[in-house]
């Protein structure tokens, strides 16, 4: 989802360079996000496998105009590495420290009193843990730094240094250098997690905190793993409060189990379905006290959620059942059966509904939606498939919704469908809003 945009801004390379040039500020406002349109385009996925001039001159400007720390923040990651784009566009700097820089990162020789000061500060680093002598750890990436040999109190003032995402990722290492043993760092460590700014600045996904929340071993102290929990409340500030009665139907059968991601070798994601279905049920529970959590798998379980505790907890609740074969249809049926009066039903699931399946025809799932909105005609479905492929439980129409995937802005959206605002003129009307002339 995070390299869609370089994907899409790839495809206007190829059909056309001049809306190219007026979104590309917008889209590439990071190193790796360059990393990520260089190798797209290079790739031949968009149609083409040059860049050409335009888009060249496009990935000069930036490299051209960046400043050094956001130079060494793209000079992490490979495929292609910013020494292999440096080597691919041939930016010529004005700048004798840009010049410098450049020679410096593809591997030249180069005089470090022309490099600008973190650089150097880098590079009188290095040779000072070479030589056992103790000195301040520069303000490089933290990748930059972890094949060298550190002493606590340097990984310490990582910890404190490093920015929101990298501090969250690497928690375990922390604990294994000791750092939490130092008076203070936990609680430094700590308040740095679970402050709103730092979490709304990170754009950080609410899976990804439950997934750094799974993760931490024993040596992560108790008032880090409950900021871990701060944040995730924190992330969840666009769940919406629906109107209505709401029904949330988490997924909970056995092919639930499988990584949100799919099998995608060292990429695979640590994260279940199971965990996002619950995630989702937990976070629309905190904001609507009043909502039905219907967890199903073969039939509905039965299991009694509290809206005031963390959404951490719920979904680790939700999360522990899973098994059993899958029957999408089957909360649809006890909301029947109740003859259950609803306004909106979410219903979150990988779509592998195989104990009602039919040949031809409608699924049960929709047949039982047709008799629900017999009683309800206001009512609104929203079909979340996380593992999104050809088929779906429920054809889209104007009251039902399916959404491929899953990120925060899941939330908006079914907010906005909740509200009658996802027609084509709705989404037009948002498209309009976005001024490229700014750029």
């Amino acid at each position: 989802m995070k390299d869609m945009p370089a994907l899409l801004a790839a495809t206007l390379a190829a059909r056309d360079v001049a809306l190219l040039g007026q979104v590309f500020g917008r889209v590439v406002d990071n190193g790796k996000m360059l990393r990520n349109f260089v190798q797209i385009v290079r790739s031949g996925s968009v149609g083409r496998k040059s860049l050409g001039s335009r888009p060249k001159k496009l990935v000069q400007h930036w490299l051209l105009t960046a400043s050094e720390k956001q130079l060494l923040n793209a000079s992490v990651g490979n495929t292609p590495s910013l020494a292999d784009v440096v080597k691919m566009v041939h930016p010529k700097p004005a700048e004798a420290w840009r010049a410098a820089w450049f020679a410096w990162l593809i591997g030249k020789a180069v005089d470090e009193t022309a490099l600008p000061p973190i650089t150097q500060a880098f590079e009188r680093f290095k040779r000072a843990i070479a030589e056992g002598v103790t000195c301040e750890v520069p303000d490089v990436p933290f990748q930059m730094l972890t094949a060298l040999e550190l002493s606590t109190a340097q990984w310490a003032q990582i910890a404190q240094s490093g920015s929101w995402q990298m501090v969250r990722q690497n928690l375990n290492t922390f604990a294994r250098h000791g750092v939490f043993e130092i008076d203070g760092m936990a609680e430094a460590i700590a308040a740095k997690l679970r402050d709103p700014k730092a979490v709304a600045q990170a754009r950080v996904l609410p899976y990804q905190l439950m997934s750094a929340f799974k993760a931490t071993g024993e040596g992560v102290p108790a008032v880090v793993r409950d900021a871990l929990q701060e944040a995730m409340e924190a992330a969840l500030a666009n769940v919406p409060a629906f109107d209505g009665r709401v029904v949330v139907c988490p997924d909970v059968s056995g092919s639930m189990s499988s990584a949100v991601t799919g099998h995608r070798g060292s990429a695979t994601s640590s994260v279940r379905c199971i965990d996002v279905a619950a995630l989702v049920s937990a976070a629309v529970l905190r904001k609507n006290p009043a909502a039905r959590v219907l967890p199903f798998e073969q039939a509905v379980v039965k299991l009694s959620l509290n809206a005031r505790d963390s959404v951490m907890t719920n979904a680790q609740a939700l999360a522990a059942i899973g098994g059993g074969g899958t029957n999408c249809s089957a909360p649809l049926a006890l909301l029947n059966k109740e003859r259950a009066k609803v306004e909106l039903v979410i219903l979150v699931s990988d779509n592998e509904s195989w104990v009602d399946a039919t040949r031809r025809g409608a699924t049960q799932t929709l047949r039982e939606w047709e008799v629900l909105k017999q009683r309800n005609p206001q009512a609104r479905l929203v079909c979340i498939d996380i593992q999104p492929h050809g088929t779906t439980q429920a054809a889209e129409r104007h009251d039902i919704m399916n959404v491929g995937g899953f990120s925060d802005a899941v939330f908006a959206v079914m907010a906005a469908f909740a509200e009658g605002k996802t027609g084509s003129e709705h989404w037009v009307g948002e498209i309009e809003k976005v001024s490229l002339a700014a750029q």
